[in-house]
């Protein structure tokens, strides 16, 4: 390299450092380094959306909030990441209804079984009256804060290697994994299934080693978890939608200066109105997709299975647990369910 040469070089290189420390100095040392953690594959249009509300809000709060996000349990599993959020030891987490009612059984309300029809019925209840009331219980009686919308995980459906699912008795007998999910577990109990309780991430050698016969999850998450490599047959039921609060720690959240805060809420839920939305294109083109990877779909007569929840009780148990104030809201959005 000549010596005018290696003067531009370093002059090229100076010039470069300086811009990147103006950049830095520009936007500062995060003032708040808070972790977010969950379950969903990164491949997930899910996790990406997170990963963009993190961006947003570092850039947004000039550098003073960043969030590290934790995909495919990484931090651990849903159960685990609710203790964690609820300790402190992260400060965000996308807690599904259904893992939160573990802990505030009303949050189960979004997941009762063959609940919501369809989407304009979901976004009606929990971006009105229904999820207002959710959130003002989770402040008041647990340690965390609620953002103002729901992230969509969309309507579950069933896979297993033994037969499809057509009615209800096709479950009798059947070894379902289910998440650590009261609302859930009660719900295959009630059909007669002998559901195990095992994280997201051990799904797929479960079914490989036939410890279970099957799995219940939403398309995407059967998709990115390549269920269909160790399944026989997708049975699309739509038995619960579910969806995520994305929840802070409250201790974590009230450090928060009330502009940073405001920030956040505002990210999250513009990030949720987009995530919706690709859940929705995602699910227009995935039970073919899922079809041409080799795994048989039928769609099942739902009929039997809410006839059946009826006369075990699941509604009424249910109705129990959650309240009256809940269930009332509920069902002015969907009908009388039992």
């Amino acid at each position: 390299m000549t010596q005018t040469t290696r003067r531009q070089f370093i002059g090229k290189m100076v010039t470069t450092m300086g811009a990147v420390a103006l950049s830095s100095k520009a936007i500062g040392a995060p003032q708040f380094r808070y972790k977010l953690g969950h379950s969903t594959p990164a491949e997930h249009p899910f996790h990406k959306r997170l990963v963009e509300a993190a961006s947003a809000i570092l850039e947004q709060t000039g550098g003073r909030l960043n969030i590290q996000v934790f995909p495919a349990s990484q931090l651990g599993g849903d159960n685990d990441l609710l203790s964690q959020v609820r300790s402190g030891a992260v400060e965000f987490f996308p807690a599904p209804g259904l893992i939160l009612a573990s802990v505030l059984p009303l949050t189960a309300i979004d997941g009762m079984g063959f609940a919501f029809a369809n989407y304009d019925k979901v976004w009606e209840a929990m971006d009105g009256d229904l999820g207002a009331y959710v959130r003002s219980q989770i402040v008041e009686k647990t340690p965390l804060v609620a953002m103002d919308k729901m992230w969509d995980l969309g309507y579950r459906q069933i896979t297993n290697s033994v037969r499809p699912i057509n009615t209800a008795d096709d479950l009798v007998g059947l070894k379902l994994r289910v998440p650590g999910a009261p609302a859930l577990v009660s719900l295959f109990q009630g059909l007669g299934v002998a559901p195990v309780s095992m994280q997201f991430g051990e799904i797929y050698t479960a079914l490989q080693t036939k410890v279970v016969d099957g799995q219940e999850n939403p398309l995407a998450q059967i998709d990115t978890g390549k269920f269909y490599e160790v399944q026989k047959y997708i049975s699309l039921t739509n038995h619960v939608w579910d969806g995520f609060w994305i929840v802070a720690n409250g201790a974590a959240w009230k450090r928060l200066p009330k502009d940073i805060q405001e920030i956040v809420n505002k990210v999250f839920n513009e990030k949720a109105l987009l995530q919706r939305a690709d859940l929705v294109t995602l699910n227009q083109t995935l039970a073919d997709q899922l079809k041409t990877k080799g795994l048989s779909i039928n769609t099942a007569d739902t009929t039997s299975f809410r006839e059946k929840l009826k006369k075990v009780g699941f509604y009424a148990n249910w109705r129990k647990q959650i309240g009256d104030k809940a269930w009332n809201l509920l069902e002015q959005h969907v009908g009388v369910l039992g």
